[in-house]
């Protein structure tokens, strides 16, 4: 198991991440689709997990209604982990009660859910406090001016962001800049070799501004686990609960280069998409989930799996974005410049 800098921050995580999304008891619910373990099984889990390496665990409120994280902060006391070898990650934003105040990324909001959650994870700190996603209804300025005051509060050491646009995250940035506030240390998107928009505007940006990215549904809802196939989806989460979207043809071809690759080392389907994430350089952290340790163990070992220049290229090719405006604009242009930052002469055109 390797170890990265969570964004710009001096903290180290591993470069795979613990997911929860499958812990918890939500039986008449969307959650219900993706997992219903107990405590029992989130112990084996978790434990399986520390012992390959893995030191980061990213859950949510929303996740079962809040059954996750509470879960979670058992099965840390239970396998007496100290508090401080892991780095524990949670969310906030998503709808926790019927009222209309009680969703969103308003003060009131995150004020009473940060309450919440350190009591369901029975710590007194959270490592990285994330908004789970936009809020149209609520100001920048104000989501960012209270995830400041947690920061200095105590209650939380870094704050992220989840499933917003490369503009709404530089306008965050530019504030706390202005205004000496906490700022955003990592993004959470969702990214695998079949989907990668966010190389178009997120990529480009994080890089620039030092964020992290933790990626989540790396094999795209299971999709590119290896058990789907042309001629006939089999069986697993997406058949009732088809998400994240995917674009199949391409998937499917995906999967069509990675089967020989996976069995030339002996490895899984699985293990190679997980391999083209974390040989990205853009790539802090892999969020992995599981509802059994066999799983769970196929997906640590991709750590091990390295993939040579060829697989690369052509996992790169065949999972291609079309060019878009602007990017091929700004890809032409900057030729002019390129050059000129590797010592070239100007050439005329």
């Amino acid at each position: 198991m390797r170890y990265n800098k969570l964004g710009r921050t001096g903290l180290f995580v591993s470069e795979l991440c613990l997911g929860t999304m499958t812990f918890g008891d939500a039986k008449e619910s969307m959650w219900a689709n993706i997992g219903q373990l107990g405590q029992s099984d989130v112990d084996a889990l978790l434990k399986t997990a520390i012992d390959a390496g893995i030191n980061f665990i990213d859950t949510a409120n929303v996740y079962s209604f809040g059954t996750s994280e509470e879960v979670t902060g058992r099965a840390i006391r239970n396998l007496g982990i100290a508090r401080e070898d892991v780095v524990l990650a949670t969310k906030v934003m998503g709808p926790m009660g019927p009222g209309i105040n009680d969703r969103g990324t308003s003060r009131g909001h995150i004020m009473d859910q940060v309450k919440a959650s350190l009591k369901r994870l029975s710590t007194d700190h959270i490592d990285l406090y994330q908004i789970h996603g936009w809020d149209p209804a609520t100001p920048i300025e104000e989501t960012v001016r209270a995830l400041d005051d947690l920061v200095r509060q105590g209650h939380v050491r870094y704050v992220g962001i989840s499933n917003w646009a490369a503009w709404q995250v530089m306008k965050a940035l530019g504030l706390s800049a202005a205004r000496d506030l906490a700022r955003f240390e990592t993004v959470q998107a969702h990214y695998t070799v079949a989907t990668r928009d966010l190389e178009r505007e997120l990529v480009p940006m994080m890089q620039a501004e030092e964020l992290g990215l933790m990626v989540w549904s790396p094999l795209a809802g299971g999709f590119l686990s290896g058990k789907y196939h042309r001629d006939g989806e089999g069986e697993g989460r997406r058949a009732a609960f088809d998400f994240p979207p995917v674009n199949k043809d391409r998937a499917y071809d995906l999967i069509d280069l990675m089967r020989p690759m996976a069995e030339a080392r002996g490895t899984s389907v699985a293990q190679i998409a997980l391999a083209w994430l974390l040989h990205q350089k853009a790539v802090t952290s892999v969020i992995v989930g599981a509802k059994r340790i066999d799983q769970l163990q196929d997906n640590i070992a991709a750590c091990d799996v390295t993939l040579d220049a060829a697989d690369l290229a052509a996992l790169d090719k065949a999972g291609a974005l079309p060019p878009e405006y602007p990017g091929w604009m700004i890809e032409r242009q900057g030729e002019y410049r390129e050059g000129a930052m590797a010592g070239q002469a100007p050439k005329q055109s």
